[in-house]
């Protein structure tokens, strides 16, 4: 019989996390906590209130596949019992680390998945003021850190974006609006963006307005975020995004992340790796997607005033993985 634990952590941040849908000053997880013959091991997940997560919910799911955890449920056999979310996530990545730590290997070694030495990431840089953003950019930049990520609400678009590229004219930027646009003026800021060079734009309109991405030629890259969970949701993707965002806390686990990211390359579609603002357990347990991303933002941690023991190597911009 396995031991199972399921259990809530708060990680404090360094500094406020502020997106178009508000603020945040710590990383809540759940945690599922798997022990057999010896060997203990931690799954992790960020329940998300935009897809109708919490805590209470989370764990609530997780405890409706305990018994059969306890009786050595597999992968394969989770699928079959909860849906894609912040809950299987937990569990799914409990197993494989279960599996991998049994045979001696990593979670990346497992899925047969070589990694580089080193990754760069995206470092975010949160809603504020024009200047607040530029001044935030400017001091990621001097740390080297080369791809940034540019949270926007519906506000002062081009004031920012302006002042943000005036303050690091050579970095590689990607845009965030987390839903908050329209339809309407969508093509022109498209435009806009890209003439200031800006490599990609993610999630635009909330996930039910995608039709309007199909009425203008896009001068840039689009990305699916809260419009691409699993493989189900691909099928009306099509035409309106070139890009998907995976994170293990939409599909549920790595067994659908890699499954999505496979059908996701055969369809045409590029790859960006995200994650949730988390510890870096949950980040270990995505890194067998990393080889054929094109972004990876996976920042999460490095937003902790403290990081769960063994951390990940974070230097600003990279993550260092040998």
């Amino acid at each position: 019989m396995r031991r199972v634990r399921v259990y809530e952590e708060a990680w404090p941040l360094h500094s406020p996390f502020v997106i178009a849908r508000g603020s945040r000053k710590d990383a809540t997880v759940v945690v599922v906590e798997l022990e057999e013959e010896g060997t203990k091991v931690t799954g992790e997940c960020t329940p998300y209130p935009r897809y109708g997560e919490n805590v209470a919910s989370v764990m609530a799911q997780i405890a409706t596949v305990m018994p059969q955890l306890e009786r050595g449920m597999t992968r394969e056999q989770l699928q079959q019992h909860l849906p894609a979310g912040a809950a299987r996530n937990a569990v799914d990545c409990a197993l494989w680390e279960l599996e991998a730590r049994r045979k001696g290997l990593s979670i990346a070694q497992l899925a047969n998945t070589p990694l580089p030495a080193e990754c760069i990431t995206a470092q975010t840089v949160v809603i504020d003021s024009p200047d607040k953003m530029a001044e935030a950019a400017i001091m990621l930049w001097n740390k080297d850190a080369r791809l940034l990520k540019i949270k926007m609400d519906d506000r002062m678009i081009s004031e920012r974006m302006v002042a943000i590229r005036s303050a690091v004219p050579d970095a590689t930027l990607i845009v965030d609006a987390n839903e908050s646009w329209h339809g309407e003026g969508l093509a022109s800021r498209s435009q806009f963006l890209a003439d200031l060079g800006v490599a990609m734009l993610e999630q635009p309109l909330p996930a039910g307005d995608d039709a309007a991405l199909e009425n203008f030629i896009h001068p840039l890259p689009i990305c699916a975020d809260e419009s691409c969970h699993t493989r189900g949701s691909l099928k009306a993707l099509a035409g309106r995004y070139e890009m998907i965002n995976i994170k293990l806390d939409k599909t549920g686990g790595l067994t659908e992340a890699l499954a999505l990211a496979r059908q996701a390359r055969q369809e045409g579609f590029s790859l960006m790796l995200g994650c949730m603002l988390c510890t870096s357990r949950a980040i270990r347990a995505a890194l067998p997607l990393l080889p054929d991303v094109q972004f990876a933002d996976l920042d999460g941690p490095t937003w902790l005033a403290v990081d769960v023991e063994p951390p990940l190597a974070f230097s600003t911009g990279v993550l260092h993985l040998q």
